[in-house]
């Protein structure tokens, strides 16, 4: 017992070293500079305000040196825009606005984002622009709202890149103004970035040193070297509405939804397919408060759906069904690629025609059977119980009881047929009266 205590205490010694090395070396890394880093690859909408939000909170609490906003984005929501320079501007760690990677754009709202930052920078092959403002589903304003939307966006810019020098205000107005866009090399030459950088690398060289004005009026220089960038990825729920601002997941949801519900209200009883359709129609929802939708799309969806229910239950031969088709693939072209609306908001027409061919396929498939139950033989009373199968109450030689149909009949043996045992099943063969003429069934056979 003592040999192994003191093989235990020398084991110990042995590894103090190495656990004070390895302290040390966590300690080291912990006391290092470091910048935090966020990727911003979508629509300006509310999940990428709170993605900003999270992550210059995270920035200010860790002290970080100063966060990256990787942006690639066509634009998006004013009022969220709005709220996200807000955020930069009012942060108490430098934000570094770096539009990347090569061809990647910072578009629309987005080129804002750029003019908001403490320090912005470009990769080669990317835009920034094209700032005029548009109307929820793409469409150009009237004249009255887009002048007072033109004039607000232009006081916003102006304010944003007065530190930059005249010409830099004079390529922001014109971002909003006439919807100008610039390269990379062009927003550098005017002042609109601060650098042009081929990779994180490259932009940390170029930050080494650079002065950057903090809302609190200090002038702060920014330190790269030995620097560790710490990635701040999407959280579960950001993520989430990320995916939900793709139109293409949002006119699957929509016609999930739409459908489920038809099942639903076609076979009540049932709360599977409800709580699908409405969690589909609901997460749908929020999506099309994001994206600009033309509701014109909207109408005839509704109007295919109709179309196809109608078809059940009237006998039109699938006329209304074919029908439906071309009204459902009408409206999911026009939900979201309208003239007017962006290239990244747009559905794909290969998923409008297989969604449109699979959904006419199901309500063909219940079209017909409708129509076979439509044209079957009207049996009923005395006549619906031949070929029904039972159960023989006693034994049926040759007469007896079975149970049919859920009631006890008196019954005899067909012409031909076996005997037949107490518990065995039965098959009706006619009705004579309040009689039954009955063989044994077959072992396949159903009741």
């Amino acid at each position: 017992m003592m040999m192994k205590r003191q093989r235990l205490g020398i084991l110990l010694l042995l590894l103090l070293p190495l656990l004070a090395a390895l302290t040390g070396t966590v300690r080291a890394k912990d006391d290092a500079p470091f910048a935090m880093k966020m990727t911003l690859d979508a629509p300006i909408a509310p999940a990428a305000r709170q993605y900003l939000h999270r992550a210059i909170e995270l920035a200010e609490r860790r002290d970080a040196e100063f966060l990256i906003l990787q942006l690639n984005t066509p634009g998006g929501s004013i009022s969220a825009m709005n709220d996200m320079v807000q955020e930069i501007r009012m942060s108490r760690v430098p934000i570094v606005v770096y539009v990347a990677p090569r061809g990647a754009m910072a578009a629309s709202a987005g080129s804002i984002l750029v003019l908001a930052g403490h320090a912005a920078a470009m990769a080669p092959e990317t835009i920034i622009g094209a700032a005029a403002p548009v109307g929820a589903q793409g469409e150009d304003l009237g004249e009255t709202l887009k002048t007072k939307e033109t004039e607000a966006l232009k006081a916003s810019v102006r304010a944003l890149a007065a530190r930059r020098g005249e010409k830099a205000v004079a390529l922001a107005e014109d971002m909003v103004e006439d919807a100008r866009a610039l390269s990379a090399t062009e927003a550098l030459d005017a002042g609109v970035v601060d650098f042009i950088a081929e990779d994180d690398e490259d932009l940390l060289r170029q930050l080494e040193g650079f002065p950057v004005l903090m809302a609190s009026g200090e002038t702060r220089t920014l330190h790269t070297h030995g620097i560790v960038i710490e990635d701040i990825p999407l959280s579960f729920i950001e993520s989430l509405l990320q995916i939900l601002t793709d139109p293409n997941i949002v006119f699957l949801l929509l016609t999930i939804g739409v459908q489920a519900l038809f099942i639903e209200l076609s076979h009540p009883g049932g709360w599977v397919a409800g709580f699908i359709g409405i969690v589909s129609l609901a997460l749908a929802a929020y999506g099309l408060g994001v994206l600009p939708v033309n509701w014109f799309g909207m109408v005839f969806l509704l109007l295919a759906f109709g179309l196809f229910v109608l078809d059940v239950k009237a006998p039109t031969h699938g006329a209304l069904t074919l029908a439906g088709i071309a009204s459902f693939i009408v409206g999911a072209l026009t939900l979201f690629n309208s003239p007017g609306t962006p290239q990244f908001e747009r559905v794909s027409v290969w998923l409008v025609a297989a969604v449109a061919l699979l959904t006419g396929l199901m309500f063909a498939t219940i079209l017909a059977f409708a129509a076979r139950a439509l044209h079957a033989p009207l049996r009923s009373g005395a006549d619906s119980l031949v070929g029904s199968v039972g159960i023989a109450k006693t034994d049926i030689a040759p007469s007896g009881m079975a149970r049919a149909a859920g009631e006890l009949w008196s019954a005899e043996l067909a012409d031909g047929a076996e005997p037949i045992s107490k518990g065995e099943r039965i098959r009706v063969v006619a009705v004579e009266g309040v009689h039954l003429k009955v063989e044994k069934a077959p072992r396949d056979a159903s009741a």
